[in-house]
């Protein structure tokens, strides 16, 4: 057999390896994350519950969810182990690196649009009438295309009834 016969073999047998190689890798990595996990921690599992660590065995993990709420889950269940930061910016929004102490933005935009006085639509306390308008309410010119009664029109969706 000649050496271009055995190529895409050879070239077969090296992906193997590497696949099988960072595969490893990776698991090997999971594997110390979960075994620095340490109570008060905050950590994410693989079903994206978000919980903190009260207690470490061998095995298993006990959470703590929520007040009240202890859940034991085997460690490899364990997707994430979260820097403090980070449980406390998702878990309750508190967000500890803000990039500048300056101004921020305000939650309404009310507040910058206002200029110390009041505007005209502030002052106008006349209702607004966003309803149709009665054919006795319309201008004289608005009279039938046709033009031999001289009357008004009227809208055929109006309430009146015909």
């Amino acid at each position: 057999m000649s050496l271009l016969t055995l190529l895409p073999f050879i070239v077969l047998i090296g992906a193997m390896f590497l696949m099988t190689r960072s595969a490893k890798k990776k698991q090997q990595q999971a594997i110390e994350m979960r075994n620095q996990m340490q109570p008060g921690s905050g950590v994410r599992t693989i079903g994206g519950m978000y919980a903190t660590v009260k207690e470490v065995s061998e095995d298993t993990v006990l959470l703590d969810a929520g007040p009240g709420v202890e859940l034991l889950f085997a460690k490899n269940s364990i997707g994430a182990v979260l820097s403090d930061e980070e449980y406390n910016q998702i878990v309750h929004g508190i967000e500890h690196d803000l990039k500048s102490d300056g101004d921020l933005v305000p939650d309404d935009a009310s507040s910058l649009t206002e200029t110390g006085e009041p505007s005209d639509a502030a002052t106008d306390d006349k209702p607004v009438d966003f309803g149709k308008k009665d054919a006795a309410d319309e201008p004289s010119d608005a009279v039938d295309e046709a033009g031999a009664e001289g009357t008004a029109k009227k809208s055929d969706g109006g309430s009146e009834a015909k």
